[in-house]
């Protein structure tokens, strides 16, 4: 039996995981949490083989725990969920270097399989999250340019661009100059169009 953790904020979603894994055959679920905090000590009492994590997990983040959970207890492999087309999120899962890596939407067969491949030491990476994955190492955008141009696609001026970021007006658009000229964008709404359709914000 693989003994099994599930750790995911949202309830339905977590129930639903917990409910398709119990009947699985040759999956144990062990534990099932809201939040990170008790994530290692948890992991640790119920002697985890696999810990099935969202990335978005209260309230350090999922990779985050999923790094301290490597770190204090290697013999558990870790599942991380990402969302399809979160870029960011996929990009906190991939700095952990987790040994699966699977979409909140993919058919709950592919997380068995997921489960029991880690399970048995191998790494797998959703089909589903390698077009965004390219995006991630194609993306010519700064970490800061992306944030820039991520509050502007919710309405903000450079004024409260700004302001968010505590930086001047004239740095906001310096920052959004460059980005114009790397990605070769008109103007701001051009900008957030193009970098929505490449998946780099």
């Amino acid at each position: 039996m693989i003994r099994t953790l599930v750790a995911e904020h949202v309830h339905l979603l977590r129930m639903g995981l917990v409910a398709y894994l119990t009947r699985e055959p040759g999956i144990d679920v062990v534990a099932e949490l809201a939040q990170g905090d008790r994530l290692i000590s948890t992991a640790s009492e119920v002697t985890a083989e696999v810990a099935v994590i969202d990335v978005d997990l209260p309230p350090v983040g999922g990779s985050a725990a999923a790094t301290l959970l490597k770190e204090s207890l290697p013999g558990c492999a870790t599942v991380m969920l990402v969302g399809r087309g979160d870029s960011g999120g996929l990009s906190r899962a991939m700095a952990v270097e987790p040994p699966g890596l699977i979409t909140r939407e993919a058919p709950v067969e592919r997380l068995t399989w997921c489960v029991r491949r880690v399970a048995a030491g191998r790494q797998v990476v959703d089909p589903d999250l390698v077009r965004t994955a390219r995006a991630i190492h194609d993306n010519p955008l700064t970490r800061r340019e992306q944030q820039i141009l991520r509050i502007a696609a919710d309405g903000a001026s450079t004024a409260e661009i700004a302001g968010q970021l505590s930086v001047s007006c004239k740095t906001v658009r310096n920052h959004l100059s460059r980005v114009f000229g790397r990605i070769g964008a008109r103007n701001r709404m051009d900008a957030i169009r193009i970098a929505s359709e490449h998946e780099w914000l």
